[in-house]
């Protein structure tokens, strides 16, 4: 299980999650990106990120919310294609 971050991140990129990462699994392309991307592979679960976020928008893969789903297809997916992901992120 990995953490994914949700739609409430999209246009705010508030970056206090990628501070408290230790292992630096949170990433994005400066001017590119709408919103920050956490590496399912090299998550480790440890949760520091989840309260560090100040839009909620963070959460366990298993508990994120049925409205929210697509973002754990999209973090997945920047990882192997940026510019896919980017495309599925909702306007």
């Amino acid at each position: 299980m990995a953490y994914v971050i949700t739609q409430p991140c999209v246009d705010v990129m508030d970056k206090s999650c990628v501070d408290v990462c230790p292992v630096d699994c949170i990433h994005y392309e400066e001017g590119a990106d709408r919103k920050l991307y956490i590496d399912p592979d090299e998550c480790i679960d440890c949760g520091a990120c989840e309260p560090a976020c100040p839009v909620s928008a963070i959460f366990a893969e298993d508990d994120v919310p049925a409205d929210q789903a697509i973002y754990t297809e999209i973090d997945a997916l920047w990882y192997k294609d940026k510019a896919a992901a980017r495309g599925k992120v909702p306007a």
